[in-house]
Formats: structure tokens, sequence, C-alpha cells
């Protein structure tokens, strides 16, 4: 059922964020925006905080991080084929909890495309992917 479940969020997020997943972001304005994020996820090393390090996700198989006890959610998703590449990033950024339900995340996500294509363009510069 979970599947399932994880296989229709993953559509309708799709549906409803493409342009996510084509846009190209402002690196430097993704920095700003990243803020938001820095509490949790560090992106400039391997340093882990209370989420993992997003340095080198572009192209990670999602909950695969070594050394990370991820949720059994992003496990599965992992499990399941779920790589982060931008289109996905776009859309787990964008709502977490409906790209993969039952993850641990708190954060609501961010709902401005411009805003999402920026983070992405950021976090790829620190995925060597």
């Amino acid at each position: 059922m979970a599947r399932g479940l994880t296989w229709i969020a993953a559509a309708v997020s799709a549906a409803i964020f493409p342009a996510i997943a084509e846009a190209d972001g402002d690196a430097v304005a993704g920095a700003t925006i990243f803020n938001k994020c820095a509490f949790c996820h560090s992106v400039r090393n391997t340093t882990r905080k209370i989420g993992p390090t997003l340095n080198g996700i572009v192209g990670r198989t999602a909950g695969t991080l070594p050394g990370y006890k991820y949720s059994g959610a992003m496990v599965l998703v992992g499990e399941g084929g779920l790589v982060w590449t931008e289109a996905t990033l776009g859309e787990y950024i964008a709502d977490p909890k409906a790209k993969v339900p039952g993850n641990a995340m708190g954060f609501i996500g961010l709902k401005d495309p411009a805003e999402i294509a920026d983070v992405i363009a950021y976090i790829k510069k620190f995925s060597p992917n």
C-alpha cells in the first residue's frame, strides 16, 4: 500500500511541478534561500547536522548516505529506485510529505518555483555528479 501511495504522490508532484525540473536557477540567490535549510543541512562539507549533508546529493539514491539514520519511508523510496535528480529534488523541496509520505523532515516546503530552482542550483554546486 505504501509503495502505491508513493507512486501516486510522485505522479501528482510531477504533474504539478513540471517547471521546477526544467528551470535553471541562480546559485547565488539559492545560497540565501538555503539559509532556510541550513539549520538542519550542510552542503559545503560532509558535516551532518539534524538532517543529512546534501553535499553530493544529486545522483544519490534516496536514503543511502552512509552513517545517517533515515526514516523508514526514505529508505523505502530509495529501495524503490528514487534517485535525487533536479526533478525529484524539486518535487521534494516543494512538498516533502507528498513526495515521500512518512518522511521525518519537518520542513513544509518552498512554494515558489523560482526559489526551488535557485536552491537546487546552489545544491548542485556541491554535487560532483
